[in-house]
């Protein structure tokens, strides 16, 4: 039925190909769904929103109890503001246009649309993995090294740091999507997946974008394996340091402040694994969408939750906003009353 689903797809979408020379080159790609049942489209839709909205609600929240929040002017909370900022714009590349499309039961986007999704969803994914290894070396700094840690980790090096990790995103992104969306793309338009990812759209692309992204690829990993290897001997020395220490509460206290890291770190990038190897092993597109939706919508959701559920602080501050928000202005319109009721 899927195979006959497609197939009809493909035909519908015959119209968006570009004649050139004797081929047809692609200028529109046609996405995969969960289903082809309406009723299920508008709750898959509905579902996706929801969690949409909490991801957004959750970062924006930590953020905001950061910011606005004196004590929680340090590196460490520094470099979670900045990664709450990168899960929103993540979520933000993908699911939005899956929702979209479920409720008006259209699955193509434009070849424009494709190559500025994957532009950006790569400079999330790839800033996001150098910010954590960036905050991984802010821990082995506060635990390891205590006394030098207000003269190694000063405002203007986390500034330093953040930036880097942001440009080095942004150049990593840009040379795979130059890359890739230098030559035109023939074949199939129909891509397994809910949005535009490399490994899908390598399937589609010529031979020689394929062999210049596999070596892209390669090298790529390369530095992945390098940050891997960093934040294990990181992690390394902070778990030396955590052991050796006399009190309880104190073991306690530095695991709490690393472990969300860790979580995190390997959560983002087994997932990761998983979406570029799921379409080179025989996985199903099924089970590649299941994948991908974990990769793009479960650390932007389950960051929030990691650290202000393990984090005193962090709670402190948002329960603060919440009663600035709510309550003053309760209590602002009870003095209104009030003097109004004198007054008369």
């Amino acid at each position: 039925e899927s195979d006959i689903f497609y197939s009809c797809c493909i035909k519908m979408n015959y119209s968006t190909l570009a004649v050139m020379g004797n081929f047809s080159v692609i200028m529109e790609f046609f996405l995969m769904e969960y289903s082809s049942i309406r009723e299920l489209q508008v709750l898959h839709a509905v579902l996706f929103l929801l969690i949409y909205m909490a991801a957004l609600m959750g970062n924006f929240l930590t953020i905001a109890a950061i910011v606005t929040d004196p004590l929680l002017h340090s590196p460490m909370y520094f470099f979670l503001s900045n990664l709450s900022l990168l899960d929103i714009g993540c979520i933000s590349v993908t699911l939005p246009k899956f929702i979209v499309n479920s409720l008006t039961y259209n699955r193509t986007i434009s070849l424009l649309g494709c190559a500025l999704q994957i532009f950006f969803f790569i400079f999330f994914a790839a800033t996001e993995v150098a910010l954590l290894v960036a905050m991984s070396y802010d821990r082995f700094v506060a635990i390891c090294q205590p006394l030098h840690y207000g003269v190694i980790m000063t405002p203007a090096r986390c500034i330093w740091v953040a930036t880097s990790s942001w440009l080095s995103g942004f150049f990593y992104s840009a040379i795979h999507t130059g890359n890739m969306f230098r030559l035109p793309f023939s074949g199939s338009n129909v891509i397994h997946q809910f949005f535009c990812d490399i490994p899908h759209i390598l399937k589609v692309s010529c031979s020689e974008v394929r062999n210049t992204e596999y070596v892209l690829l390669a090298a790529s990993s390369t530095i992945v394996l390098f940050c891997f290897g960093f934040l294990i001997i990181s992690y390394g020395y902070i778990f030396s340091t955590v052991f050796k220490m006399p009190s309880v509460e104190g073991r306690y206290k530095a695991l709490s402040t690393c472990s969300p890291q860790l979580i995190i770190f390997f959560l983002f990038v087994l997932a990761g694994l998983a979406t570029v190897l799921g379409p080179l092993s025989d996985t199903s597109p099924i089970q590649n969408l299941l994948i991908s939706m974990t990769y793009a919508i479960l650390p932007p959701f389950m960051n929030p939750i990691i650290y202000s559920l393990r984090n005193t602080k962090i709670k402190t501050a948002l329960c603060r906003i919440i009663k600035i928000v709510f309550f003053s202005k309760k209590c602002h319109v009870l003095r209104i009353l009030k003097c109004k009721i004198i007054h008369d």
